[in-house]
């Protein structure tokens, strides 16, 4: 493949699990305005505001190609099912429980929407073979490394959090569905992913509501923490560059940090983040900047599941698609404030 030339994936059918939450909406717009056709799948969990769910779907289902169904990702028969009469050349598995925290709270909920939920769909893969099977992972399956910037071949032994845990676990059923039924998947490791319509349980979102109501925003680790921001358009980017690429049969085996031994396994993993740390305090006056107020910062510990930097290194990504995500911080929240004042119409 030719990484300079378009992604042609026109008349291509895509599954889409996670379809109304916030990378899964910017995918399918994305897959959709490039000829595909595009069947979302979402359970519209009530984890946060479902109203904001039903409004990213409401855009979706307005689009030519796109269809949708409510779906329980763990419903195995349920799954097999939509494969079985969607016939998808690619399948990007988006759904998942997601946050860090709350993974203390409702620990049995990411262990049947991570585990049983990426099963499902592999399963569904292993009975109806697709070109290609792309997947989110996390920037969390690091943990508490400590070697930056992180990069896909370093052990990930460590982890912090039980959602950490899910997404490790997601990689490691990958490479063995690669391995036993020649599946070919690729996980793309998320960075802090942000922008419009995204998840209110993230902080830049937390932060924004918090300053335009005039309430303080809780800065943990006293702000010493640095997190490695992508905006939304280049992991979108990322994904549509990676679908068409599926791993050759002679790529090294992956997870390189855990088995060497399963050479020639189609499975490959991808960082997708900024490849620029910005530290907390900075972060906040990006926001405040982009808002034109202050913010009032309530400093309080550590949180446990927590870890003090994320930093991408990008190499494979870039070698693989001619591509690294580059949209500065600064651009990236002056869009989602501008959207986040329309949306709530403030």
């Amino acid at each position: 493949m030719n990484v300079n030339q378009p992604v042609d994936i026109r008349a291509k059918r895509i599954l889409t699990t996670g379809a109304a939450g916030f990378i899964g909406f910017h995918a399918c717009r994305r897959l959709q305005a490039s000829g595909a056709r595009v069947l979302g799948v979402d359970d519209l969990n009530a984890y946060y505001d479902v109203a904001l769910k039903q409004a990213r779907l409401a855009r979706l289902e307005a689009l030519d190609g796109f269809s949708f169904e409510r779906c329980d990702i763990a419903d195995k028969a349920r799954v097999l099912a939509l494969v079985a009469a969607f016939k998808p050349d690619y399948v990007v598995h988006l759904a998942a429980q997601a946050g860090v925290r709350f993974s203390l709270q409702d620990p049995s909920a990411y262990l049947r929407a991570n585990i049983d939920g990426f099963l499902a769909v592999l399963e569904a893969c292993r009975a109806h073979p697709v070109q290609h099977l792309i997947y989110a992972s996390s920037s969390s399956v690091y943990g508490g490394n400590s070697k930056v910037p992180f990069c896909e071949t370093d052990p990930v032994d460590n982890p912090r959090s039980l959602y950490a845990v899910t997404k490790r676990a997601n990689e490691l059923m990958a490479h063995t569905y690669a391995q036993l039924f020649a599946i070919p998947a690729s996980g793309l490791r998320f960075f802090t992913v942000y922008g419009p319509w995204g998840r209110p349980d993230m902080a830049y979102f937390a932060f924004t509501k918090a300053i335009l109501e005039g309430r303080p925003i809780d800065v943990f680790n006293d702000g010493q923490m640095q997190r490695d921001f992508t905006y939304i358009d280049d992991v979108v980017e990322a994904i549509e560059r990676l679908l068409v690429l599926p791993p050759a049969v002679a790529a090294a085996a992956e997870p390189p940090a855990v088995d060497r031994s399963g050479e020639g396994v189609q499975h490959r993993l991808y960082n997708v983040g900024n490849h620029a740390p910005v530290a907390l305090g900075q972060f906040i006056a990006v926001i405040e900047a982009a808002l034109g107020r202050k913010a009032e910062l309530r400093m309080l510990p550590m949180q446990p599941g927590d870890v003090p930097i994320t930093y991408a290194d990008v190499a494979r990504l870039a070698a693989a698609v001619d591509f690294r995500p580059r949209t500065p911080l600064e651009q990236g929240m002056r869009q989602f404030v501008a959207w986040y004042r329309d949306f709530y119409k403030l």
